[in-house]
């Protein structure tokens, strides 16, 4: 389906020095979901459906020039252009996977980048974004938690994602999932006003169940997505005790199993048609026994749950190898035999460090080594 893999410099500007002092910064209107820009217009002296007007032009319709957005008049195009842009993230590298997934670097910054990925699977497209320049939670698994944590993406910043992808890529967006880069619930905000953009109609026009967020268990921030934008969930879980999900995924210490299960289940009453989605990654000889098949089964019995079991993604210095086929299929079947609805994720882009867990790797790694070397040489 698509072209054998080729690669771009993926480094190329990654790590530049501050630009100059330039004129004051214009608002970016790539990230305003329809209230904010209808305050924007309001702010301008102009009617609120001009927020309307231009929500289509720029994302239903991909334009990022004022000056071609016909039906605005003439003065206001104009005023547009002297206070107010569409700017994305600067597309520095990309990858394409000999099964079809594409991953892009995107520089977000001077000295930040944050990667997105596209996997195609028959009729449905579902795009990755990133909402942090690294990740603070630090999950052993994990190849972005060894970068660690820059900075939030702004609301342009994620839904920039989007709008290039639209642009860019031959055929639809179907769904969007918040699985790069970052815990997209430590930055809520602009992950909330993203995903209205992701919702809006008149923009991207998706579905609720066709926008995923996954989150490693920040409790009272789901509590706070169930009244805000109720999407469909993830939960990176892991483990079916609190000892093993210390270890792997250390944010359990502040918010143990019990009480992120509990805001799970509170989740599902706001969100009755979806079930709640246990990502869980095999890894071998940690928690991939008959037991712990059995203790996860008695664990999410008590909510509508599904699983989704992912073979384990290395990557260089990784302290895990993946659980073999044989091992996952009878984990999965343990499961399934018990009425807990479980897929294995087949692995996609692992050959361009794309696959879940890999975000980042090589490149931000290789990167931040870069812009330490760079400083060292002027102090």
């Amino acid at each position: 389906m698509m072209p054998q893999p080729v690669t771009a410099d993926p480094l190329r500007g990654c790590a530049r020095p501050a630009p100059a002092p330039g004129p004051v910064e214009r608002a970016n209107l790539l990230g305003m979901a329809r209230p904010r820009l209808e305050s924007f217009f309001e702010s301008l002296g102009e009617r609120p459906f001009r927020a309307r007007q231009v929500l289509k032009w720029v994302h239903a319709r991909g334009e990022g020039d004022f000056e071609s957005m016909t039906d605005l008049g003439r003065a206001l195009r104009a005023r547009l252009a002297e206070v107010a842009e569409i700017r994305a993230p600067d597309v520095e590298g990309r990858r394409n996977s000999g099964d079809g997934t594409r991953k892009w670097l995107l520089r977000v910054d001077s000295g930040n980048c944050v990667e997105m990925v596209f996997i195609p699977e028959g009729r449905r497209g579902t795009l990755c974004v990133s909402s942090q320049a690294g990740c603070p939670l630090d999950c052993a698994f994990c190849s972005t938690g060894r970068q660690g944590f820059n900075r939030n993406l702004s609301a342009a910043e994620i839904a920039g994602q989007v709008w290039l992808a639209v642009r860019e890529l031959d055929r639809p967006v179907t769904n969007v999932v918040l699985m790069g880069m970052g815990e997209p619930l430590l930055n809520f905000e602009a992950v909330t006003e993203a995903i209205d953009l992701m919702l809006e109609d008149l923009a991207y026009g998706l579905a609720r169940r066709r926008v995923t967020l996954s989150t490693a268990g920040i409790v009272p921030a789901i509590d706070r997505l169930a009244r805000r934008a109720p999407v469909s969930l993830a939960v990176s879980l892991h483990a079916p005790d609190d000892a093993l999900r210390d270890r792997l995924v250390p944010i359990n210490r502040k918010y143990p199993i019990a009480e992120l299960l509990a805001a799970c289940r509170r989740y599902a009453a706001a969100n009755p048609k979806q079930k709640i989605t246990f990502e869980y990654v095999m890894l071998e000889g940690v928690n991939d026994s008959p037991e712990h098949a059995r203790a996860l089964v008695a664990l999410l019995r008590p909510v509508p749950a599904k699983v989704n079991l992912i073979p384990f993604n290395p990557f260089p210095g990784a302290p895990f190898r993946r659980s073999p086929e044989a091992v996952v299929d009878g984990f999965r079947e343990r499961l399934n035999g018990a009425g807990i609805v479980a897929i294995t994720r087949r692995p996609r882009g692992d050959d361009i460090d794309a696959a879940c867990g890999q975000l980042a790797g090589e490149v931000v790694a290789r990167a931040a080594r870069v812009r330490r070397a760079a400083l060292a040489a002027v102090s």
